[in-house]
């Protein structure tokens, strides 16, 4: 006769252990998510000729552009300078992100071995 709660052949316990560990790290994955989204980044391209700062919702919260990148007859540099600026901040949101990611997957190894898959 099986024990009321267990499983049939083994993990009685290991199943309810991998369930709070599982619920642990979803908490760590939103508190972490929480954390990114009120962060902000910056970056900067053309020697500085154009800043962007963008929210960790990615979310461009500032441009700030210096007089000496404005040029009516070149206009398209300009363009280009806030899209490298964008970008690259948004490279920043990622790599952020993807930290926080590796740190919480650094923990699945003592959820009780690994995956068999």
């Amino acid at each position: 006769m099986a024990k009321r709660g267990g499983f049939p052949g083994g993990m009685p316990g290991n199943m309810n252990n991998l369930m709070k560990q599982a619920q642990k790290m979803q908490k760590q994955m939103e508190e972490n998510q929480k954390a990114l989204e009120e962060k902000e980044f910056t970056a900067t391209a053309g020697g500085g000729a154009v800043e962007v700062t963008i929210s960790g919702k990615k979310e461009v919260t500032k441009v700030k552009i210096s007089e000496d990148a404005v040029d009516p007859d070149d206009v398209e540099m300009l363009e280009d300078l806030i899209m490298a600026a964008t970008n690259e901040a948004l490279r920043k949101v990622e790599d952020e992100a993807a930290k926080a990611m590796g740190k919480l997957a650094g923990g699945l190894g003592s959820m009780g071995g690994g995956f068999p898959f």
